[in-house]
C-alpha cells in the first residue's frame, strides 16, 4: 500500500483564500483510490466542490479579497506542481503534464474542473500466497545395519502442496545428547539413505526431514533408538502353508498353531489379536530360539479374529497375521410361513437364521408331517432358496412344514415349524381309465435257436436242440430222413417254454441221418434240420484179433 502522500507547498494565493473565513475544514485526500484534488477558491463548501461540470459556481470569493491571484496565481500554480511529489501525481505523471498548461493561463477557480478529470491509476496484482511446508515423511524405519553404517527407509509424506518436494535431508545424534548432525551435503530425492562412518556400539536417533520452497517440514522419526553393530541374522517368520489363508476350526476343538521363524540374537516375540495384546487366561503363548506357539484348550466363538506375531531382532521385525475362524452349527431359521395351498401343492417361504455359526449359509432342509401319523420326511436337502412349492400331497390330509439351517459345520439342532396347517382339500374327481385297443400277439412260428450238426457215440444217448416262438403256442413235429417220428420208445420228445429237444437212446449206426423240426400254427410253420452221424468205437484190442 503506497504512503501517505507529502504535503504540498502552498502557494500566495492559497495563503491569500485561508485568511478569509470557512466553513468547514477541507478532507484530506485518500491515498491509494484517487489523486488529490486542489482546494476551491475559499468561501467554497466541500460539498459544493464536488459537481466537476459546473464551472459557474466556483467562485464564491470576490477578486478584491485575492489580490496576489491576478499576476502571481498561474506562476505560483506551474512552480506548486513542479514542486509536488504526491505518489498519485508520480503514477499518472501522463495527466499531469496535460493538465499543468492550460492551469497556468486560466484562474484559480477552474482548478476542481481539471483535477475532477484525472483517470484512476490501475490497482496493482495481488502477490501469490506464500509456500507452506510439507507433512512430515511416514513411516521411518531401519533397513540395514552395520558395524559402520546404518541404512533407513521411509515413505512420502502425505500432504506435499503445489510448491512440490526438493528433497529430503537426514539428521541423526547419539542417544543423551542432542547434538543433530547432518548425513548429508545436499538433499536427496530417494526414499532411502545409507549412513556410512558410524562407530560401532553408539546409539543413535535418526530422522527425517522433508524440504520444499516453504521450508522445513516437520520431522520423521525412528520410534526407537538404533544400536550401531552387526545383526547376526535378521529376523524371519516362516508362516506353514495351511495357515497362509483362513484357519477354520469348530467350538471346542482345540487350536495348536506353531509358527518358526528365524533370527539371531535369541528374537524378542509378542502376538496381537484384532491389534491388542492377547488374553492370556484365554490363549497360552510359548516361545523358543526356533518357533512361537499359541495354545487353545477349547475353542470358542470369541476366540476368532486377526492374530499378528512380531519377531523382533534390535531394531529388526518381522510381522505375520494368521486369521482364525471359529465356527459352530447355525441357529434355527428366523421364521417359517406357509403362503399358499393349491391342488396338491403348498407354498413356503422362510427368513435366514439369526446366528449363522460365525459362517456362511449353504442351505436349508424342508420336511413334512402328515397330521395324521406325525412322523416327519424331508422333502428338500441342501436348498438353496428361501422359498419352496412342496408338491405330491395326499388329497384329505393336512400337513405342517418344519425348516433347518445348514452350514459347513453341518445342520441347525432345532427347527422352525410353520404355524398354519396345509389341508389339500377333496373334490369331486371321478377316474375314468383310458381305453387301450386290444394288440393281437399272433405271429407265425419262428426258430430263434436252429439245430445244428452233431456226431453221436454208437450206445450213447445224444440230444437235439432247438428254440422256437410264435403265438399262439405252434405245435411241434419231428421227422428223421423226412419220416415223421411217431411214438417210438427209442426218441423221446420234449417241449418246454419254447425250447425243443429230441432225445436218442442209445443209438446205433442206423439212427444216423437228417433230423427235422416243424413248428405249426394258425399263422403258418417254420422248419429246421440238422445231420447227425453216429460212429462207431472201434477198440485196438479188437483190430488184433482180427
Amino acid at each position: 500500500m503506497p504512503g501517505k502522500p507529502a504535503p504540498i507547498k502552498k502557494s500566495p494565493a492559497k495563503k491569500a483564500a485561508e485568511k478569509a473565513p470557512e466553513p468547514a475544514p477541507q478532507p484530506e485526500p485518500a491515498p491509494v483510490e484517487a489523486p488529490p484534488v486542489e482546494a476551491a477558491p475559499v468561501g467554497t463548501a466541500p460539498a459544493e466542490a464536488a459537481p466537476a461540470p459546473e464551472v459557474e459556481a466556483a467562485p464564491a470569493v470576490p477578486a478584491e479579497d485575492t489580490p496576489a491571484a491576478e499576476g502571481s496565481a498561474p506562476a505560483d500554480a506551474t512552480e506548486e506542481r513542479a514542486e509536488s511529489t504526491t505518489p498519485t501525481e508520480a503514477a499518472a505523471p501522463a495527466a499531469e503534464d496535460g493538465a499543468a498548461a492550460p492551469a497556468a493561463d486560466a484562474p484559480a477557480d477552474t482548478a476542481p474542473a481539471e483535477a475532477a478529470a484525472v483517470e484512476e491509476p490501475p490497482k496493482a496484482p495481488t502477490p501469490p500466497p506464500p509456500a507452506v511446508p510439507t507433512s512430515a515423511p511416514l513411516d521411518v524405519s531401519v533397513d540395514d545395519v552395520n558395524d559402520n553404517s546404518l541404512t533407513i527407509k521411509w515413505n512420502v509424506p502425505e500432504t506435499i502442496g503445489d510448491s512440490g518436494l526438493d528433497g529430503y535431508t537426514i539428521e541423526y545424534c547419539k542417544d543423551g545428547t542432542k547434538d543433530w548432525v547432518v548425513a548429508q551435503e545436499e538433499l536427496t530425492p530417494a526414499n532411502r539413505y545409507c549412513i556410512k562412518n558410524l562407530t560401532a556400539g553408539d546409539l543413535l536417533h535418526v530422522r527425517v526431514v522433508a524440504v520444499n520452497p516453504g521450508g522445513r517440514s516437520e520431522p520423521g522419526t525412528l520410534a526407537e533408538p538404533v544400536p550401531i553393530h552387526e545383526i547376526g541374522e535378521r529376523p524371519k517368520i516362516r508362516i506353514p502353508r495351511a495357515l497362509r489363508t483362513r484357519t477354520v476350526k469348530q467350538v471346542g476343538e482345540q487350536i495348536n498353531l506353531v509358527i518358526p521363524f528365524l533370527g539371531k540374537p535369541k528374537p524378542a516375540v509378542s502376538w496381537l489379536k484384532d491389534g491388542q495384546p492377547v488374553d492370556t487366561k484365554r490363549v497360552s503363548i510359548r516361545n523358543s530360539d526356533r518357533d512361537s506357539i499359541l495354545f487353545v484348550r477349547t475353542a470358542e466363538r470369541a476366540d476368532s479374529g486377526v492374530y499378528e506375531i512380531t519377531v523382533k531382532v534390535d531394531s529388526f521385525e518381522d510381522k505375520a497375521t494368521i486369521t482364525l475362524q471359529i465356527v459352530e452349527r447355525p441357529g434355527n431359521p428366523a421364521s417359517v410361513k406357509l403362503v399358499d395351498t393349491w391342488g396338491f401343492n403348498a407354498a413356503l417361504e422362510w427368513t435366514p437364521p439369526k446366528d449363522n455359526g460365525n459362517t456362511e449359509i449353504t442351505g436349508y432342509t424342508v420336511q413334512k408331517a402328515d397330521r395324521k401319523t406325525g412322523e416327519w420326511f424331508s422333502v428338500l436337502e441342501h436348498y438353496h432358496r428361501l422359498t419352496a412349492t412342496v408338491s405330491d400331497l395326499i388329497m384329505g390330509n393336512s400337513y405342517i412344514f418344519r425348516v433347518f439351517a445348514e452350514n459347513q459345520v453341518g445342520i441347525s439342532e432345532m427347527s422352525t415349524v410353520t404355524k398354519e396347517v396345509a389341508t389339500i382339500q377333496k373334490t369331486g374327481i371321478v377316474y375314468m381309465p383310458p381305453e387301450y385297443p386290444e394288440h393281437d400277439f399272433s405271429e407265425a412260428p419262428k426258430f430263434t435257436t436252429p439245430l445244428n450238426d452233431r456226431a453221436a457215440t454208437v450206445g450213447y444217448t445224444t440230444k437235439l436242440l432247438c428254440s422256437v416262438r410264435g403265438s399262439p403256442k405252434p405245435k411241434i413235429e419231428w421227422l428223421k430222413n423226412r419220416v415223421i417220428i411217431g411214438d417210438d420208445p427209442k426218441f423221446r420228445k420234449i417241449s418246454n417254454q419254447g425250447i425243443c429237444s429230441l432225445e436218442i437212446r442209445k443209438p446205433c449206426t442206423f439212427d444216423g441221418g437228417v433230423y427235422t423240426c416243424i413248428a405249426k400254427n394258425a399263422q403258418g410253420e417254420a422248419a429246421v434240420s440238422c445231420k447227425l452221424e453216429v460212429k462207431q468205437v472201434i477198440l485196438p484190442g479188437a483190430e488184433k484179433d482180427k
